[in-house]
């Protein structure tokens, strides 16, 4: 793996020192984004970030399992779940199509 992962407070200061603004006014559009992404997945089930990808909020169907410890067959129930869909130009910049 490559190197650390980038911290909140290091994000917001880039963000700041990238559109110039202060580093309170980046960490609230900061929150602000991530708010409004929980409450529009919630609401409309996805939220898009043009260029990086989507929010989908997704139903898993029951199904048959298996306990690892006895190997016994269990029922494991439907359940929503939230998936990140990360969008092609996003993919391609990152791990460039092999030709």
């Amino acid at each position: 793996m490559a190197g650390k992962v980038m911290t909140k407070s290091q994000l917001i200061t880039l963000l700041a020192e990238k559109s110039g603004m202060t580093k309170t006014a980046a960490n609230q559009i900061l929150e602000a984004l991530a708010n409004t992404a929980v409450n529009e997945t919630k609401k409309n089930g996805q939220f898009v970030i043009p260029g990086v990808g989507k929010l989908v909020k997704s139903q898993r169907k029951a199904r048959m399992g298996r306990n690892p410890q006895t190997g016994a067959p269990i029922k494991i129930p439907a359940k929503t779940v939230v998936k990140f869909r990360v969008a092609k130009a996003c993919k391609d910049a990152v791990v460039p199509p092999k030709k």
